[in-house]
Formats: structure tokens, sequence, C-alpha cells
């Protein structure tokens, strides 16, 4: 039987056509997005279910979905969708990750000439019968210095575009690397360096708990008088109240956002301010990119229901079925082993060097590498998967390199990642112990024995007595509770290290009262997706 494919949402009649093609029965049913009632009553007859962002995925859906195979995402956001729920019912979630990049940087761009020549409001008054030619007195943009903070695939275009118009373009991203920069013509700075610098920044990053209000009250208190601010990435990036008290004190000399911290955006401090450009989160609105990712949602998800490939799949590896059943393991290994490192890692990475020993060696290197590929770079990019997240890194310049052995030590098998930053060399090693558990067992050349748990707390310190102690009497009084904990040590006095697993995210205040006995020479708290 040939398999069923419901469009709940609006696709092109040449996505529609992909499926027939294939020999793939499809209803185009776009009504059914917005009744969820409807949606779910028809479901269950379905073995793919292909959506942009008006329907909604829910928990209570996937468990009516008795025969759904796959959900396929026309564009890269799944917040519609849910994938912890998808993932437990062998559902695989897949997106389109890179259709709608040159759109998203041209409206940047748009964005970025309409504030710096006052357009929208010069057309207003035009239309309202006035001729204010004085009035609108705009700035060019030859010449000037475009700050762009996170120059990955969007933030590249953006790059390439301005260095077209004659900008000087300097770029703050942690990952870029100083080959990546020369690559694509840009100037390789810190975020205070740009923040003084830039005559316009426009910000291309996901937002992360790293990212978050990373134009802060401070942070736009430093940038230079007379800046003009983009936004078209996501909302939350920067502090709005904060920028309209600059707008309005005139050292901010105007701002262009298609997004904003809370959406639809009925009420905002930006609105009816003086050269505030703002649009309806239109970035990926225009009709070659909605074209493009329904064409690649419907051929991806053709290729997986005809033949099990998997493409831009957020919650599976490129892996056959017979594989998934030994690797499932290894690869949450891989993931947790990237995603170590991708945490304790502030500069820019230049190489990331994976070793696979014994058992490990025998398995499917390319899934075990984007697994710890994108474990690595979930840290600053959560729509990262591991299809897509060899294809970033490449971007950015980063070298990876395998290395398969035959088994070495007391390990059937287990995989060592090094990470080349700027500064350093990182590395951690993992296996899979026989009850299908993945371990830590070296970090830093450290041997050790750590279960891994979804809030950790990692320490450096001095070989001294009075560790334990302090760690554990500063989490019982805080009300942290160690479910488990890991020592290990170079030497006698020499470099040591802990690992603590604990029931519930350790507040900053508490790493902090760590910091203050002067005991730790790094304390880091560490999260991991253990579902």
């Amino acid at each position: 039987m040939a398999p069923k494919v419901l469009i709940s949402d609006k696709l092109s009649d040449a996505a529609v056509q992909i499926f027939r093609d294939r020999g793939i029965e499809v209803d185009f049913r776009p009504e059914l997005g917005k009744d969820k009632d409807a949606l779910l009553a028809v479901i269950g007859d379905y073995d793919g279910l292909a959506i942009r962002s008006a329907t909604k995925a829910t928990e209570k859906l996937i468990a009516a979905a008795d025969n759904l195979k796959v959900i396929g995402r026309a564009g890269i956001g799944t917040d519609n969708i849910d994938k912890e729920a998808a993932s437990k019912k062998g559902i695989i979630v897949m997106n389109t990750p890179f259709g709608n990049m040159v759109t998203t940087a041209e409206h940047a761009i748009a964005m970025m000439f309409a504030v710096a020549r006052q357009i929208p409001e010069a057309s207003t008054s035009t239309h309202a019968g006035k001729w204010e030619k004085s009035k609108f007195m705009g700035v060019e943009l030859t010449g000037k210095t475009l700050g762009v903070i996170g120059a990955g695939n969007i933030g590249s275009i953006v790059c390439d575009r301005a260095r077209g118009l004659k900008m000087k373009v300097i770029a703050y991203d942690p990952f870029l690397s100083e080959e990546r920069a020369t690559e694509i013509g840009v100037e390789k700075v810190e975020l205070e360096t740009l923040l003084s610098r830039a005559d316009f920044i426009t910000l291309h990053v996901p937002l992360t708990d790293a990212t978050r209000n990373i134009l802060s009250r401070e942070n736009l208190e430093k940038t230079k008088k007379g800046v003009r601010i983009i936004n078209c990435a996501r909302g939350g990036l920067v502090d709005e109240a904060a920028l309209a008290d600059l707008l309005k004190s005139g050292h901010v000399a105007g701002a262009a956002f298609d997004v904003f911290s809370e959406e639809p955006a009925t009420q905002n401090p930006l609105f009816d301010l003086p050269n505030v450009v703002c649009t309806p989160h239109l970035g990926a609105a225009t009709s070659e990119a909605q074209e493009n990712v329904a064409l690649q949602v419907a051929e991806q998800m053709a290729d997986y229901l005809l033949t099990g490939a998997v493409q831009n799949a957020l919650n599976m590896p490129s892996v056959t079925a017979e594989e998934a059943k030994i690797m499932g393991p290894w690869i949450k290994l891989a993931g947790h082993l990237g995603n170590f490192i991708g945490q304790m890692t502030d500069e820019p990475i230049k190489a990331i060097n994976i070793l696979y020993d014994g058992e490990a060696s025998e398995m499917n290197l390319a899934a075990l590498t984007s697994a710890t590929v994108a474990g690595i770079m979930a840290s600053t990019n959560p729509d990262v998967n591991m299809v897509s997240a060899p294809v970033i890194a490449k971007e950015r310049g980063i070298r990876i390199s395998t290395t398969k052995q035959d088994q070495s030590g007391a390990f059937e098998g287990y995989i060592k990642v090094t990470v080349v930053t700027t500064k350093r060399e990182r590395s951690i090693g993992g296996t899979v112990f026989s009850d299908g558990k993945p371990r830590f067992i070296q970090i830093k050349g450290i041997n050790i024995d750590a279960e891994i748990g979804a809030h950790m707390v990692y320490t450096t310190n001095e070989d001294v007595p009075g560790i334990i102690g302090t760690l554990g009497q500063t989490m019982g009084e805080n009300g942290v509770n160690i479910a488990n904990f890991t020592l290990g040590r170079t030497a006698e006095k020499g470099e040591a290290i802990a690992l603590l697993y604990v029931d519930e995210q350790v507040p900053e205040a508490v790493l902090d009262k760590l910091r203050a006995t002067g005991l730790f020479r790094q304390v880091k708290a560490l999260q991991f997706d253990v579902a």
C-alpha cells in the first residue's frame, strides 16, 4: 500500500505534485491547520504530515497519530511541533534549514537601507501630501562600518552583500575562525570592539542562554553615538525598553526590527518612535523562499517514506533501522561528548578531532561524527541538527577529522573528542556500558567514571584537602541534591576535576559561592538532554 501524506497548511501545487509523482497518496487540506479538532479526527489515517507554522503538532495530536512516521516542517522553526512527544512515539521530525537564508539576509539589508534613509516615514509623509525634503536627511551606507553579530549561514550572506555595498564589515562570532573570516572578507573582532566601532549593527544569531539580551542596556550604552541597529533574527536578543530610551536620547540614531520579544507584537516600546522601522516577522516571507522550503520538505518526506533515507531530521540520526538498534546509545554518547565541549568552549573552534576505538570504530562513523558536531554546535545554535551541523562547521572553517583504531584498552570501545581552539585543546572521552548507558571516562586526560545527568556541575582545582567538603556543604546549604559525585586527578597535589550530577539546575548564585572560596580554577554548570 502506498504511503499516505496529509498537507494541513498551504504548500505550493508543485510540492503536492512531488508526492504524487513519487507514488504517494496525498490529501491537500490546508484548512485543517486552523481546525485542531478536525485535524485530530483524521490524523490517524496518515503516514506523513506536512506543515508550515499554522498547524500545531501537539502531544495530543501526536498521541492520536497511530500511523504517523514523519512530520515535515516547510521552514526552519519547529516550535509548533512537540518534538519530545514525537521522539517518544518514533516519529521523525524534519525541517528545511537552508531554504530561506537568502531571503532573510536580503530583508536585513532592506531594513538597513530603510532606516538609513528613513524611507517608511518619508513615504508616509509624501502620501499625506507633504513635501518635507529637509526633514528626512539620511546617511550613506558606502564607507560605513557594519557590525555583524553572528556570521553563520545568514550572517555570512549579509556580510557578502554589505561588502558589495562597499561597507567595511566586522563580525563577532565565537565560532568564526580566522580562516573563515578571511574567506568571507570580514574582520573578526570581540563584541566590545564591534559595539564601539560599528555605524550599523545587525544580529544573526539564535536565541539561546548565551545570546539572550546580547544587546543589553549596558552593551547598548557602549555603542558608537549615532549607531543604527537591525534585528531580523530573533526577538529577545535586544533589550527593547533600553533601546527605546537610547533612541529617545539620540544616542541611537535608528532601528529596524522584524522580530520582537513577544509576538504577535501588538504593543512594544519601539512602536511610534521616530526612525524606527518595524515589520511583522517577514524575514522568510518571499514567494521564492516559501516555494523552496515547500519543495524541499516534499522531497525529504517522500525519500523517507519510500526509501528510509533521512535528511534534516531534528530527532533522529541518518542511520538505517538495523544500525539504529545498536548505535542508539553510542549516538547519544557522541552528542553528550560534543555538548560537553560546546558548553565549555567560548573561543572560536579551529578543528574537531574524533577518535573511535574498538567497537565504536566499526559503526556508522558519519552518523556518530554528525552527532558529535551537532552536540558541540547545540550550545549556541538550538536549530542545528545532525545533518546541518557538519555543513555549518565547514562554512565556519572548522576542520573535522576522524581516526579509527582497534581496541586499545579495558573498554570494548570508546569515543574521544578533541577540540582545537585559538587558545587551547580540550578533550573528553566516553563509552557505553553493557546496560546501554553512556558514561564520561576521561576529561583533560584525567580518568573518571561519570554517569551523565540532565544537570551537572564541573569544577577544576588543585588537588588539596577540603574540595569534597566544600562542594557538598555548599550544595546542601542551598538545597541542591547531589545524585552522583565523581572525582579525578592527574597526580597527588596535581590538577583535579569533579563532576556533580544534581537533581536540578544549580542557580548561578550558588556557583558564585563556590568561586568565592578561591579553591576552584573553574566552576561551570552543564545541561544535557538525556531523554
